[in-house]
């Protein structure tokens, strides 16, 4: 059932890549599909953003532009491009502050020749004159040692203010790659790595996590009734609620589509369940409106499936057993909670 499902969900989102492929006149190349499938899937909203604009203006998008929109949004080397400058950055902040520490050892150097010299002067002075010349160098060479301390301050708190200003510019690209654009939740590779880590960090030690895959239920009804800025909507609505009703340390990722995965360290499957079930029942009780005209559509519902990681689990069959999970509590009526062991509450069933 779940995979006949990913097969049609994505078959629609295929169908329509070469759709605006074909109405575009772009090569099928794997790029320009890979980019309309993210726009058909609505994976990004700032490219769907700047695909629209285009297309609201022209009709129909260039092949130079969508080099440029792939570039822009889905090329691999885009956060690569911006690790590269941030280290170039780093790099000219740490040469600036060694030059600076370079003078400063060097003005300290001839300091202490100086020093040296008129100890000696000092010594063999016979007059007040020669005491009052020496004591003016000495002076003299202190001031400039001080200056020179003074400058190396200032470009040293520069040179901190600047690398604080690059430490958030990586933090903030790091964010951005890992976060759905439309939901704010992470992205499905922020879920991807965590899933990977938490099997990683729990193979072999005797520790367990727990999965969570939740679905909205008829989405596509929203979208063919309302149109998919409302579709847009009920997603942003989804994602606030689940991200306002789990905490740290969990984990919630838009998984693609409609679809949401909560990461639970730490967990029983028995804990998993209720968890599950205090986000369908806060998502159950938001109230939808269509925010051009306020006019009330209703509530949205999600469907879930929980599954808990044992030992000879990857990420690959854990996801499976929740996902499979989640078409079970479609197919019990939606807007319920289903674990991989069959686990779920007849009261809740919706049809």
């Amino acid at each position: 059932m779940a995979e006949h499902e990913d097969f049609r969900r994505t078959l629609v989102h295929g169908e329509a890549a070469l759709k605006q492929i074909k109405r575009c006149e772009v090569p099928a190349f794997p790029r320009h599909y890979e980019l309309w499938y993210t726009y058909s899937a609505g994976f990004d909203q700032k490219l769907n953003t700047a695909i629209n604009e285009i297309l609201r203006s022209r009709g129909k998008v260039t092949l130079e532009e969508t080099t440029y929109l792939y570039d822009t949004f889905l090329s691999p080397f885009r956060l690569g491009d911006k690790l590269d400058q941030f280290g170039s950055n780093f790099s000219d902040q740490i040469e600036t502050m060694l030059g600076s520490i370079d003078q400063s050892m060097e003005v300290n150097e001839d300091y202490s020749t100086t020093l040296s010299e008129l100890s000696s002067e000092l010594g063999a002075a016979k007059n007040a004159g020669a005491v009052k010349n020496v004591v003016h160098q000495l002076v003299k060479a202190t001031a400039v040692v001080r200056a020179s301390h003074k400058e190396m301050e200032d470009k040293l708190k520069e040179s901190q203010s600047q690398v604080a200003e690059l430490k958030d510019n990586l933090e903030a690209a790091r964010f951005e790659n890992l976060t759905d654009e439309l939901t704010g939740l992470g992205n499905r590779r922020l879920f991807d790595q965590t899933m990977s880590r938490k099997v990683q960090a729990s193979s072999g030690i005797g520790t367990t996590f727990c999965l969570i895959m939740l679905d909205i239920d008829h989405f596509k009804q929203f979208n063919d009734t309302w149109g998919h800025q409302t579709g847009d909507q009920v997603l942003r609505l989804v994602g606030m609620t689940i991200k306002n009703t789990i905490s740290a340390p969990d984990i919630a990722a838009r998984y693609g589509g409609e679809e949401f995965a909560v990461i639970l360290p730490d967990t029983t499957l028995d804990e998993a369940i209720m968890q599950a079930d205090l986000i369908r029942e806060a998502i159950k009780d938001r109230k939808l409106l269509k925010r051009s005209t306020g006019e009330k559509l209703g509530n949205v519902t999600v469907s879930a499936g929980v599954a808990r990681y044992e030992q000879d689990d990857t990420a690959v069959t854990l996801i499976e057993r929740a996902d499979a999970a989640l078409y079970s509590a479609k197919r019990a009526g939606r807007n319920c909670v289903m674990s991989e062991k069959g686990d779920f509450d007849e009261d809740r069933m919706v049809s």
